[in-house]
């Protein structure tokens, strides 16, 4: 019985690394080889607005929520656009660009991270050997946002005229002067305002400024507002995140960062807002509030809008969302949607808000506002990765390596089950040292089964030997395990992180194979150390498995092996000694 349960125990952990190693490689853009997904690709396409229509993400969140919960959101201008040369602006951490229509912020790349580039491997040796050239490495920063038809990001806002059918007040499609630079953040200098103002629009004026500073991912936007009419106006101002709807694949279990808009307020607290339920109209939007802030959630980074805490006490703000069917083909909108104060004539309104727009790390967003750090995506085993993330970067602050961060984790982690282990390694070794008498009782009684289940459980109660004991070590690494995965999957600071020598990416594979060898190695060592199961079919297996699950290590993050590795080492020492104490040998 017990070799049953220990098999199914094997085949939940099997399964379990299966889905892993799937999703690792939907991870890092191929198909998916075991699980291949029924849901179509999503193709990013060049938007092809209809006759008469306004230009694909033109639109502005302006008309009450439709049924289902989705936004129409709406006032609309034409189509064509006075041509104007973009503000480019450049910071430590920044390369962007602002389009005077709207004061749009259409481009900006992230200066401190580049692409995913390769790291060595067998191929630069193999085109050595062959006298062949290097090939070049050409790093390029991130691009978070863009306005190319393919890959459209860009965070807009504007005025709304909620009465409607009246004037229409300066929005993202409205062209904005600015004074000339410099645009460029000199040495020395710990901020760079840019400001943009549009021409009067149904009485008011709409003044946009930035304001970048130095080493900081969050750029304070002051919205100004100024009635410059003889009649008082009742504004509302929407800041949107527009996005294209290209995003990684899933499997059953979901083991792929989420992509897509996200919401929070106090009531309703954080909620992701699926591509495919707006696209179907049946998004759930948080209700009206006076808290909270949208995002545009991707892998390792994230963009959204927040109103500075000074202006958040009786700004009532509502959630909207909007997708293919008003914006083109593939591209969703998130927005948040203020109602102002009524602005007198002569009068000026102003509101403070925030575009953080860059890495999704938990201390800077956690400081920004609150839930903010939920935007990293730990899945459903959050409850298990975050306190691990936490005690990870403790061990980092001390070690100043994620590498040896993981390895001191491990060791923790070990210390702290380490009597729960003890106790199970304890029960196997007492299984191996009965294992003769168990193998020698089913030869006897091969033709009698229900005599042979008697005569086993009477020498386990004889011996006071749990068959299930040895079973708790998987049980108890499984969650961990996957927790971990989920910490090295979402946390930006594993992403191009060296450990030693030729491992230069703890978030990428190893490019030279050597920890998954090792990996295996110890797997195969613990597997010798364990008892044999009586049933020879069962015993091939405690083989065949360890074996073929180690074959998948060769594709995981090298983080994320450099764990099991030292998580077999310390098991392998602590079963060892513990069969040495009971006089178990081979």
């Amino acid at each position: 019985m017990n070799d049953i349960r220990r098999t199914i125990l094997w085949v939940i952990f099997g399964f379990s690394l299966v889905m892993l190693w799937d999703q690792w490689q939907v991870h890092n853009g191929r198909s998916p080889t075991f699980l291949p997904s029924t849901k179509p690709a999503v193709t990013a396409q060049a938007p092809t607005p209809a006759s008469g229509a306004s230009a694909p993400g033109a639109s502005a969140v302006g008309v009450p929520a439709a049924a289902g919960g989705t936004a129409a959101m709406a006032p609309t201008a034409s189509a064509t656009s006075v041509p104007a040369e973009r503000v480019q602006i450049e910071t430590d951490v920044f390369k962007a660009a602002i389009d005077p229509q709207g004061g749009t912020l259409a481009k900006l790349e992230l200066l401190q991270y580049m692409q995913e580039t390769s790291h060595g491997g067998l191929m630069p040796m193999v085109r050595r050997l062959l006298n062949m050239p290097a090939l070049p490495v050409v790093e390029e920063p991130v691009v978070l946002m863009d306005d190319g038809p393919a890959n459209r990001y860009l965070a807009q806002t504007g005025l709304l005229n909620p009465a409607g059918g009246g004037a229409m007040f300066p929005n993202h499609l409205s062209l904005m002067a600015t004074k000339p630079g410099p645009y460029r953040l000199a040495d020395g200098q710990d901020t760079l305002e840019v400001s943009f103002e549009s021409q009067p629009a149904g009485g008011l004026k709409y003044v946009k400024t930035y304001v970048f500073k130095r080493g900081d991912y969050a750029i304070h936007v002051r919205h100004q507002v100024v009635n410059v009419g003889d009649q008082p106006r009742d504004p509302q101002l929407y800041l949107q995140l527009l996005r294209h709807g290209v995003e990684a694949h899933g499997s059953m279990l979901g083991t792929s960062t989420f992509t897509g808009p996200a919401a929070y307020t106090e009531e309703k607290k954080f909620h992701k807002i699926a591509f495919a339920d707006i696209a179907k109209g049946k998004a759930e939007i948080p209700p009206a509030s006076e808290t909270g802030w949208v995002a545009m959630v991707q892998h390792y980074f994230a963009a959204a809008w927040l109103v500075e805490p000074t202006h958040s006490a009786g700004l009532k703000r509502e959630f909207r969302v909007q997708g293919p069917d008003a914006l083109g083909p593939n591209l969703y909108a998130v927005a948040m949607v203020a109602n102002l104060p009524t602005v007198a004539p002569g009068a000026t309104q102003t509101v403070d808000t925030v575009l953080f727009a860059g890495p999704e790390e938990e201390k800077k967003l956690e400081a920004l506002a609150p839930g903010l750090d939920l935007v990293k995506d730990y899945g459903i085993f959050a409850i298990i990765s975050k306190p691990l993330y936490w005690l990870l970067d403790q061990l980092h602050k001390l070690l100043g390596n994620w590498g040896w961060s993981i390895v001191a984790l491990v060791v923790l982690l070990k210390a702290a089950f380490f009597w729960l282990n003890a106790k199970a390694y304890g029960s196997m070794a007492k299984m191996k040292a009965i294992n003769p008498r168990i193998m020698e009782m089913r030869e006897r009684l091969k033709d009698k089964p229900q005599e042979m289940q008697q005569e086993m459980m009477r020498i386990y109660r004889e011996e006071k030997v749990n068959p299930l004991g040895g079973c708790f070590p998987i049980v108890i690494q499984i969650p961990v395990f996957i927790a971990l995965y989920w910490v090295l999957l979402s946390s930006v600071e594993m992403r191009h992180a060296p450990w030693i020598l030729w491992i230069r990416d703890l978030s990428a594979p190893d490019p030279w194979f050597i920890l998954p060898l090792v990996m295996t190695g110890t797997t195969l060592l613990q597997t010798w150390l364990n008892p044999t199961p009586p049933d020879p079919m069962q015993a091939k297996l405690m083989w065949i498995m360890p074996l073929a699950f180690s074959v998948m290590f060769f594709f995981f993050p090298a983080g994320l092996v450099l764990y099991w590795i030292t998580n077999n080492i310390l098991s392998i020492a602590q079963q060892y000694v513990i069969n040495r104490r009971l006089g178990v040998t081979k």
